[in-house]
């Protein structure tokens, strides 16, 4: 796994981020199993519940490139933190197994620590409750 490279592209989508109100920036870069890199920043809007997140972004921007096999996420910000729980939700529907990487953008050489989604998100919600079955990103033929 390229983890600088996720950690670099994420600090990069961070500098993009637009956030006037809370002044919280948030980068992410989503890895794709073929090696692509997505970038996501988190964009505020006045109206709060339009706020779309960095994970989300880049999520979005991959399945618009035509990406849906994710292996890990970088998420940088203050602190260091995961991703809220409906990036977890959204991100589960495409790649349960995802790897994330979070990422200190105040401290020297942004400390890392590696999550399993399945961790943060156990007994997660998903097409098997809605549909009784996976769909195509979770495996089905």
């Amino acid at each position: 796994m390229q983890i600088e490279n996720l950690v670099e592209a994420a600090l990069q989508a961070r500098q993009r981020a637009y956030a006037p109100y809370s002044r919280f920036r948030v980068g992410a870069a989503l890895l794709a199993s073929n090696g692509q890199i997505f970038p996501g920043c988190n964009v505020e809007n006045a109206s709060f519940g339009v706020v779309v997140c960095a994970e989300r972004t880049a999520g979005v921007t991959a399945i618009a490139a035509g990406v849906r096999d994710w292996q890990a996420i970088a998420v940088v910000l203050s602190g260091g933190g995961t991703p809220c729980g409906i990036c977890r939700q959204f991100l589960c529907e495409f790649a349960p197994q995802l790897t994330i990487i979070t990422a200190d953008a105040d401290l020297p050489g942004h400390p890392r620590r590696l999550y399993g989604l399945e961790a943060l998100l156990p007994e997660s919600f998903s097409a098997r409750d809605v549909l009784g079955k996976p769909t195509d990103s979770e495996g089905s033929a």
